[in-house]
C-alpha cells in the first residue's frame, strides 16, 4: 500500500511535457489524465487532417485545420476539467523551448514523426537532466525505450535509420523496380515540372530536334496552348527519353530493353479529347482531383496503360488550370490528391516502359510517402507503456526501467517484449564527448560543405558555432551584429586550409550548439582522394552513429540493413530478446550466434504520419532493436 500511496503522490506532483500530440500523443494525453497526471504541457506543430480521425480519437470532422495541441487540451478537459494542460501550437526546436524551459519538468515524453525532432529533444532532456521516454508505432509494432543521463544509453547512442538513396543512372536510365519509378515520377518530374526551377534536376531537358544547349525542353512556349504542352512533355519523358537511352547499346547487353511510349500510341486520338468530360466533379471548393474528372473511383484498382496516360494528363493540366499560383514552390506531399495522382500515373506509364508490374494509386501513396498505415490500439498500448515508465521515473525505481517492445506475433508465448535498457554508449558524441575524426581534402573543401553535409545534416546542430583553437569562424543564429554576420559569411566559401585559423591535418574543431547546450570536438586528418560512389560528399565522419539506410522495396515495404554503430563493437551490448526478459547477452555472444545460425540481421523500417519505428529482426537472432 505504502508503494502504491508513494507512486500516487508522485503522479499527483509531477509536471510533465508531451511532445506530439498525434497518434500516440491522442492516447497518452487521454492515459495520463486518467492516471492522475495534474499538470501537463504539449507541444505540437501540426494541425489537424482528415487522415487522422481514424486513429486519433480526441479529434472530430470539425476540427479539421485546427490546432491538434490545442483541441486535444480541449477534449481532455470536458472530462477531466480540474486539472492543467496548457498546450502550445508550436516547433519543439523552437528558441522558445531551451534547456531552462525543459528543466522545470520531471519527465519529458515523445510522440514524435521525425529523427530530426527526436534527437532535438534528446539533446536538451541531456543538458536539461531531464528522463525522457521515447516511443514509435507502425501497424502491429512499436517499442517504448526509457532514457535517463548517466544511466541508460541516449537516443543517439545506437544508429538511426534515413531514407534509402539510388544512383542516379538508375533513376534516370535503368530502373529495375516500382520504387525507382516513384522516385524519378516525384523527385524528378514532379519537381521539374512544379517545384524549385533553380534547384538542380537530372532529368534530359534537351529534345530530339534540339541543337541548342541552353534551351529547355519543359519550358512552355508562349503561343502554346495547355494541351499541346501536355503532349510534348508526355511525348518528352516517356517517348524520347527512352529512345536516347537506348541508343547507349552497352547499358542493355544484359537488360531488358525498355519500349518508348507516345501519347498516341497509349491513348487514341478521341480518348484524349473526352479527357475531362465526365467531370464537374472539380468545383470550386473542392481539391482538385484528376480522378474525381474522370469519374474514377477506386484508388485500389490497377489501372491500364490508357487510364494512367488519361489521369496523367488530366493531373497535369489540373495544376496549371487550378494551381497555377503554386508552380515554382511545390513540394511533393503524400496528403495532396492531385500531387499523388500525377506521381502516381508517371511511376506506373515509367513502370510499363521498363516491364516493371504497375501499382494502384493507394499501392503508390504508400511507397511514395512511406506508408505503413496505423493502428489505433496498438498507440493505446504503447501510450499505457509510456505512462507505467513515466511513474517508474518519478519513483527513481530505476532498477525496474524496461525498453518494452510491442510484437505482431508471440514471442516466447508473450506479445509484449520487456528489456533491461542498456548503459550509455562510450563511443557516443552526444552523450559521451567522444572526440570525432573527419576524413577531408582541406586544399579543396569548403567551411560551407563542412558545415552543411557533416555540423548540421550528420550531426543534426541548428545553430552550429566552429571555433578553431581560440578563433571563431563561424556562428550561426540571430543576435550578430552585421559585420560580424558578413565575415562569417566570407569564411563559408574558403577552403578549410585557407580560414583564418588554417585546417589542416591534425587540427582539432570544435562545434558547438548553443541551443541544444552541446559540444564535440571533430580532429582533422587530411586526405587527398575519396571513391565518388562510395563517398560521394567527398569527405567521411568517423566515430558516430551512422544511419542506418531506408530501403523501400516493390511493394510498399521499408527495409533496411542493421549495422553495428559503435567504435569499440565487441565491448557493446546488444538486445536479444530471445533470451530471459530483461537480460542482456554480449555481442560477441550475439555474433557467435549468428555464425552458427548462418543467419543475416535485418530490420524493418518505417516512418508514418505518426510515428518513426525500427522494427523486427532476423527470428534466428530475435534482436529487437526498435528506434
Amino acid at each position: 500500500m505504502a508503494s502504491a500511496a508513494a507512486s500516487e503522490e508522485a503522479v499527483r506532483a509531477a509536471k510533465v511535457l508531451m511532445v506530439g500530440a498525434g497518434g500516440i500523443g491522442c492516447e497518452l494525453l487521454k492515459t495520463l489524465a486518467l492516471s492522475g497526471f495534474s499538470d501537463i504541457h504539449i507541444i505540437d506543430l501540426d494541425t489537424i487532417e482528415v487522415s487522422n480521425l481514424n486513429r486519433q480519437f480526441l479529434f472530430r470532422k470539425s476540427h479539421v485545420g485546427q490546432s491538434k495541441a490545442h483541441v486535444a487540451r480541449d477534449a481532455i478537459l470536458k472530462f477531466r476539467p480540474n486539472i492543467n494542460i496548457k498546450s502550445y501550437h508550436a516547433n519543439v526546436k523552437d528558441s522558445d523551448f531551451n534547456v531552462d524551459f525543459f528543466k522545470q519538468f520531471n519527465v519529458v515524453m515523445n510522440g514524435l514523426d521525425n529523427l530530426d525532432a527526436r534527437r532535438h529533444v534528446n539533446r536538451l532532456c541531456l543538458a536539461a537532466e531531464v528522463p525522457l521516454v521515447e516511443s514509435g508505432t507502425t501497424g502491429f509494432l512499436g517499442q517504448v525505450t526509457v532514457h535517463v543521463k548517466g544511466k541508460t544509453e541516449c537516443y543517439e547512442c545506437q544508429a538511426k535509420p534515413v531514407p534509402k538513396s539510388y544512383p542516379v543512372c538508375t533513376i534516370t536510365s535503368t530502373p529495375s523496380k516500382f520504387v525507382h519509378c516513384i522516385v524519378w515520377a516525384k523527385d524528378l518530374l514532379f519537381a521539374k515540372l512544379f517545384g524549385d526551377k533553380n534547384q538542380d534536376n537530372d532529368l534530359n531537358v534537351h529534345s530530339k530536334d534540339d541543337s541548342s544547349s541552353n534551351s529547355d525542353v519543359f519550358k512552355r512556349d508562349a503561343d502554346e496552348d495547355l494541351d499541346q504542352y501536355a503532349r510534348r512533355i508526355y511525348d518528352h519523358v516517356f517517348g524520347y527519353n527512352i529512345e536516347a537511352a537506348l541508343d547507349n547499346e552497352e547499358t542493355w547487353k544484359n537488360r531488358k530493353r525498355p519500349h518508348p511510349i507516345y501519347i498516341r500510341d497509349a491513348l487514341p486520338e478521341e480518348a484524349l479529347k473526352q479527357n475531362g468530360s465526365s467531370g464537374g466533379c472539380n468545383k470550386e471548393h473542392e481539391e482538385p482531383s484528376a480522378m474525381a474528372s474522370l469519374a474514377l473511383t477506386n484508388p485500389q484498382e490497377i489501372w491500364t496503360l490508357a487510364e494512367n496516360s488519361r489521369v496523367f494528363m488530366e493531373a497535369f493540366k489540373l495544376f496549371f488550370e487550378k494551381r497555377e499560383k503554386e508552380i515554382g514552390s511545390l513540394i511533393f506531399d503524400k496528403d495532396d490528391q492531385l500531387a499523388v495522382e500525377f506521381v502516381t500515373t508517371a511511376a506506373n506509364i515509367r513502370a510499363y516502359s521498363f516491364g516493371i508490374p504497375l501499382h494502384s494509386l493507394f499501392e503508390a501513396k504508400g511507397v511514395a510517402g512511406n506508408i505503413v498505415h496505423a493502428v489505433a490500439t496498438t498507440n493505446a498500448i504503447i501510450a499505457g507503456l509510456i505512462v507505467i515508465e513515466a511513474i517508474k521515473v518519478l519513483r527513481g525505481d530505476y532498477k525496474n526501467y524496461r525498453m518494452t517492445f510491442c510484437l505482431e506475433h508471440p514471442t516466447r508465448k508473450m506479445l509484449l517484449m520487456p528489456v533491461e535498457p542498456f548503459e550509455p554508449n562510450k563511443s557516443c558524441y552526444v552523450c559521451s564527448e567522444t572526440p570525432l575524426l573527419l576524413d577531408v581534402n582541406t586544399k579543396e573543401t569548403k567551411l560551407r560543405e563542412v558545415i552543411d553535409k557533416i555540423i548540421k545534416s550528420k550531426l543534426g546542430m541548428n545553430l552550429p558555432l566552429v571555433m578553431i583553437g581560440s578563433t571563431l569562424v563561424f556562428e550561426d543564429g540571430d543576435g550578430l551584429d552585421e559585420d560580424e554576420a558578413a565575415n562569417y559569411a566570407l569564411n563559408l566559401d574558403k577552403v578549410l586550409a585557407e580560414l583564418p585559423a588554417p585546417v589542416i591535418n591534425g587540427t582539432k574543431l570544435t562545434v558547438e550548439d548553443f541551443q541544444q547546450e552541446l559540444s564535440c570536438s571533430i580532429n582533422i586528418k587530411h586526405r587527398e582522394e575519396f571513391d565518388e560512389e562510395k563517398e560521394p560528399d567527398g569527405m567521411v565522419l568517423s566515430g558516430w552513429s551512422a544511419p542506418v539506410e531506408k530501403q523501400v522495396n516493390s511493394n510498399g515495404e521499408n527495409k533496411s540493413e542493421a549495422s553495428s554503430s559503435s567504435a569499440h563493437g565487441t565491448d557493446d551490448t546488444v538486445e536479444d530478446i530471445s533470451a530471459k526478459p530483461g537480460m542482456k547477452r554480449k555481442l560477441d555472444e550475439i555474433s557467435e550466434t549468428k555464425e552458427n545460425c548462418g543467419a543475416s540481421s535485418s530490420a524493418q523500417v518505417v516512418e508514418d504520419d505518426d510515428d518513426l519505428t525500427m522494427l523486427e529482426e532476423d527470428p534466428m537472432l530475435k534482436k529487437k532493436r526498435l528506434q
